[in-house]
């Protein structure tokens, strides 16, 4: 692990990374150098390859919280996981600055014919997430898909290179690649 001084990280057992894990290292021009990237993991963590955490981020795993990153790819500065119960992020994936991951709502809104939903988040490989969106409880999006930047995004895309954008986020446009 290559830890970047401004770097806080509580749970630093609970991290299994099998290659290079920086963490708070980089930044795009944007981020000041006394930004805290700050880890409080109670769950775990655990990246299969190489991994870049960006300055700033705010990486928090509950309890019973489980983040599991495939190798390759980054996540830029400022973006937040709220992770109590399962994030998947697969090979690939560049996720932007200042978006948000949480896959609990905290509080319970009840009324009659109420569907629950799964609390997972699932991104296939190769996706990337563009700047400020929002990823909540229940997504799961395919290989290959972008997300728009400041989507607001809940709910199953099974479309493979997609571009997923809106508030709420739907499926815009088909059969895309990004480099």
């Amino acid at each position: 692990m290559f830890l970047h001084q401004k770097v806080k990280i509580d749970g630093l057992n609970n991290i299994f990374n099998k290659d290079r894990l920086e963490i708070g290292m980089s930044d795009v021009g944007f981020s000041h150098k006394s930004e805290i990237t700050y880890l409080n993991i109670l769950g775990s963590l655990h990246t299969k390859g190489a991994y870049k955490i960006g300055r700033g981020c705010r990486i928090n795993i509950g309890h019973n919280g489980v983040m599991t990153i495939g190798k390759g790819g980054y996540v830029n500065c400022n973006t937040t996981f709220i992770i109590m119960h399962q994030l998947t992020i697969g090979e690939d994936c560049i996720i932007s600055w200042d978006c948000q991951f949480l896959d609990e709502d905290f509080h319970s809104v009840i009324y009659e014919g109420k569907k629950e939903k799964q609390n997972g988040i699932t991104l296939g490989d190769h996706v990337w997430v563009g700047c400020g969106a929002k990823i909540y409880k229940g997504t799961s999006i395919a290989d290959g898909c972008i997300v728009a930047a400041n989507s607001v995004v809940r709910g199953v895309f099974n479309e493979k290179n997609s571009i997923i954008s809106g508030n709420p986020a739907r499926v815009v446009k088909e059969n895309v690649s990004w480099q």
